[in-house]
């Protein structure tokens, strides 16, 4: 008797990859939209580098969970200041009990190996409306050590709708894309499983 084919595997849904991409053009568009602050103390007119092979120099230690959407850019601020800004985009359907702790890791292993500022920002894609983790800390015996880091969640972006289509920032079309995508999956979809 013939052996049967094994079953069609379900190719995954890419949210990674076009995450990578959209930051590498529009980096400053990214900041302007979700963290106007820091992009409003960054000297654009001095450029910016992406630090992609220091970033993975940190994270391949890591033993703390899977590949992110991240990116490590070096700026300069209006002060003249150089600072490094790690944007840490979380593409997935579930939430993660040590994200905070990852988002730790990664900040206090580049200014430990750098000796430079570090700024962290979050971008949250899942479909979880109560899940912030914006937050690590960890105390012994009156020692705490905390981050703290600003944060957006594409999900409180599906009611503005209207507003996001006037914008004239590029980024506001990465938005829509998402969430016109996650309107599509099942709720609690799984990034990890697809």
């Amino acid at each position: 008797m013939p052996k049967k084919p094994p079953p069609l595997a379900v190719p995954r849904d890419d949210y990674d990859t076009p995450w990578k991409d959209v930051l590498d053009r529009w980096h400053r568009q990214f900041l302007e939209f979700f963290f106007p602050v820091a992009a409003a103390d960054i000297d654009w007119s001095r450029g910016y580098e992406f630090l992609d092979k220091e970033l993975q120099k940190v994270t391949r230690r890591a033993v703390v969970g899977r590949r992110h959407a991240d990116k490590l850019i070096k700026v300069w601020r209006c002060s003249g200041e150089e600072t490094w800004v790690l944007i840490h985009t979380e593409v997935q359907g579930d939430q993660e009990a040590d994200f905070p702790r990852r988002l730790y890791t990664y900040h206090s292993r580049l200014n430990d190996r750098y000796h430079r500022p570090v700024a962290t920002f979050v971008v949250l894609t899942d479909d979880h409306p109560n899940w912030r983790p914006v937050r690590y800390e960890h105390a012994l015996w009156g020692c705490r050590a905390v981050l703290e880091c600003p944060s957006i969640k594409l999900l409180d972006y599906r009611d503005r709708t209207a507003e996001l289509e006037t914008s004239p920032n590029p980024f506001v079309l990465v938005v829509l894309a998402h969430l016109a995508a996650t309107a599509t999956r099942p709720r609690g979809w799984n990034a990890k499983s697809a």
